[in-house]
């Protein structure tokens, strides 16, 4: 099984390239002149889009192939109050640079939409919010002329009292996405509230494909194993909506989130770096029924986080390890 490794949006290794400098609504309404706010706008959102040009030319230089980027392109691209402002025309040239060099050179990237996009919501205006949020993040990966392969994940949400309600509103809610929203969106399991088994569920229903967040489902489970689950999960993304945008050829290979507990008295928090032994004892589980898989790397030293863990791994080289490249490997059962 070949894996590749990946991490989320800023990197501890690459000095001053933040893509995610923004302003605050209250610094916005203390210029007077609107436009040369929105301006100031455009100037920030144009940066965070070099630094991504940036990351991505170092994620190249270290064979990173996966990267998560930054929801936070476009500062207060989804605020109420700035409905009539449209970025696009001033930011078209900075999208597709990142987009053409994303596709010049094989990369699979992603967009994690903030714990404020809840589908399984009972209240209209959160729902409201929650789509509009989908359809900017939707926005963004068109605007870099990135296929429907390039996802958005999505946890459920809240079970508001009431799980299986939760989860048919969920249903119900997706269904009033538009089509193009719908087949960019992954499903993940949470740490609190829905689970492995009841992500799936979910992800079976709608034809969604589900990224199995390891550490999530250690913490919040029904005694099952993660690997023991894997045979089920592995189905979801062969589905149309998982293979949307995907070459024939060239299916998307699953993903899974990794990361390891911050300290025993604070599991769910995320630590620093992976721990390597209950990583590779899960990766050695699947080996035989997984062809490529890819893994997003959740920790506080980010890409730092996956140099790390590459070295670990280089140590089982005689045990059913071998390092493909500078964030690959090949794992035997």
């Amino acid at each position: 099984m070949i894996v590749r490794f990946g991490y989320v949006a800023m990197s501890t290794v690459v000095q001053n390239c933040s893509p995610s400098k923004t302003m605050t609504m209250k610094s916005f309404i203390k210029l007077d002149d609107r436009e040369a706010a929105i301006r100031k706008l455009e100037r920030l959102a144009a940066e965070n889009l070099h630094n991504t040009l940036r990351l991505l030319k170092h994620n190249l230089a270290h064979d990173i192939q996966v990267y998560r980027m930054t929801s936070k392109f476009i500062p207060l691209g989804t605020h109420r109050d700035l409905s009539d402002w449209e970025p696009y025309p001033a930011l078209k040239e900075g999208f597709a640079e990142v987009g053409q060099f994303v596709k010049q050179h094989g990369m699979r990237v992603s967009f994690h939409p903030d714990h404020f996009t809840v589908l399984s919501t009972p209240r209209p205006e959160v729902l409201d919010n929650s789509i509009r949020d989908l359809r900017h993040h939707t926005n963004m990966m068109m605007a870099m002329g990135l296929s429907a392969s390039m996802k958005n994940n999505i946890h459920i949400g809240g079970a508001y009292g009431d799980k299986p309600s939760a989860a048919a509103r969920f249903e119900e809610h997706f269904q009033l996405l538009d089509q193009n929203i719908k087949e960019r969106l992954t499903l993940e399991n949470d740490d609190k509230t829905f689970n492995a088994l009841e992500t799936l569920a979910v992800c079976r229903k709608l034809g969604l494909p589900m990224v199995l967040d390891i550490h999530h489902q250690w913490v919040n489970n029904e005694g099952e194993a993660p690997w023991e689950l894997w045979p089920e999960i592995l189905p979801t993304w062969d589905t149309t909506l998982a293979q949307a945008g995907s070459e024939p050829d060239h299916p998307l290979p699953p993903k899974i989130h990794v990361s390891s507990p911050k300290s025993p008295t604070d599991i769910r928090s995320h630590a620093d770096g992976v721990d390597v032994v209950p990583l590779l004892s899960f990766l050695r589980k699947i080996a035989g029924v997984t062809q490529h898989l890819d893994v997003m790397i959740e920790a506080k030293l980010k890409d730092g986080a996956l140099f790390g863990l590459m070295k670990d791994l280089s140590r089982y080289e005689n045990d059913g390890v071998r390092m493909v490249n500078g964030a690959s490997v090949e794992i035997t059962p």
